[in-house]
């Protein structure tokens, strides 16, 4: 049996070395920093779920998985594990080598379902949290496509105009002689500069990208970008909104699987994303540590407004509070639903109304020297 164990795994590394050094490497290998879509690991966990509750054992679930799946990160990942587990591992232990993957919420809940006997359900629980997770984020990406599209349409259509249209339009009026309008000169100005120095205009943005990136990868630097995002008109609500849905649906969900309340606070900070809002969970979390409920240092943060704050005071006092965050995180989906549909029906006149006015600016500007050539002609 470990000669048989011993080929398998070498199989395994060989299939995955194009993809990692070592398949079964410890944390620090290349397999366990890589990276696997949300898309991927959403259906492998609903999968995962689907196998548990037709009755397969937990290694016979790994390695249908692993043998239905096309070549990748993933497959490899998935590989690993079922060696793992076929060598006395538990599910949870093999999945925490991988830590890019399957993080400490995907881990905890995991362990917390091998040690109560209820894996089948937390698998259950933990597919339909991916799942809704995942159709949020969708939403926000498809409802702001449209908006974004339309801008960089208009930004083309701009960029084109100046650095194309007026240069021609300013050679014909310097050939007739034209007395030019104050904003037509202005215009031509514009113009000429960003056509002798397009190069500037091109890593301006660049520039702008490069440096809030840099300056984002910093504690201070993340955490001022972070604010600014919950800030935001229009669109900070929605944020809010969506990070109070996250830290409400992953705390149900990881209370409900039967992780500590302490333990699963530390797990909902580190998944919000948002230093500023990790802040407050922190907070909270120090409260519930010295003995005070939920409910009261949440009531001290901006980012949850009474009617969570008193959600939670009742969850706490009648013993259903992982009933009563879901049922926030329910209702705060539906409410970022109808901020962001609200949002992309302003946004989409707003931004034809901007890019008219650009326009038609543009145009008003080009034909008034014409209109006084027009006049100078009919006055001989």
């Amino acid at each position: 049996m470990p000669d048989k164990l011993k080929q398998r795994r070498e199989r395994l590394a060989q299939a995955a070395q194009g993809e990692s050094s070592a398949a079964m490497g410890p944390a620090g290998s290349k397999l366990s920093r890589k990276k696997v879509s949300r898309e991927a690991k959403t259906v492998f966990t609903t999968q995962l779920a689907t196998l548990q509750d037709a009755g397969l054992p937990v290694l016979r679930s790994i390695r249908v998985l692993e043998g239905q799946m096309e070549p990748g990160p993933l497959k490899s990942i998935v590989g690993a594990i079922s060696e793992d587990v076929e060598g006395g591992a538990s599910l949870s232990d093999a999945m925490a080598k991988y830590p890019a993957t399957f993080d400490d919420l995907y881990v905890n809940m995991i362990k917390a379902g091998e040690a109560s006997g209820s894996l089948t359900t937390i698998c259950n629980r933990l597919a339909e949290f991916m799942e809704k997770t995942e159709r949020l984020i969708r939403r926000i990406k498809g409802a702001m496509m449209y908006p974004l599209i339309v801008m960089i349409v208009a930004m083309l259509i701009v960029t084109f105009i100046m650095l194309y249209i007026i240069p021609k339009f300013e050679e014909a009026f310097t050939q007739l002689s034209v007395e030019l309008p104050g904003v037509t000169k202005a215009l031509m100005t514009v113009s000429r500069w960003a056509v002798e120095s397009w190069y500037i205009v091109l890593m301006i943005p660049i520039a702008i990208v490069a440096i809030c990136m840099f300056v984002g990868r910093t504690p201070k630097g993340k955490r001022f970008f972070d604010q600014v995002k919950l800030e935001l008109p229009l669109v900070g609500p929605i944020i809010k909104k969506s990070q109070v849905s996250r830290f409400a649906r992953t705390l149900g969900t990881l209370s409900s699987s039967g992780v500590p309340l302490m333990q699963a606070l530390d797990i909902c900070g580190d998944a919000s994303g948002n230093a500023v809002v990790k802040e407050g969970i922190e907070a909270v979390q120090a409260a519930v540590k010295e003995g005070e409920p939920m409910a009261r240092p949440m009531g001290e943060l901006a980012l949850f407004d009474d009617i969570v704050v008193n959600m939670v005071d009742v969850g706490e006092e009648t013993g259903e509070l992982d009933r009563m965050l879901m049922k926030i995180a329910e209702n705060h989906d539906l409410e970022v639903d109808q901020r962001i549909g609200t949002l992309v029906a302003f946004l989409e006149p707003a931004l034809i109304v901007i890019m008219a006015g650009i326009v038609g600016f543009i145009v008003i500007a080009l034909f008034l020297p014409l209109l006084k050539l027009q006049e100078a002609i009919s006055s001989r």
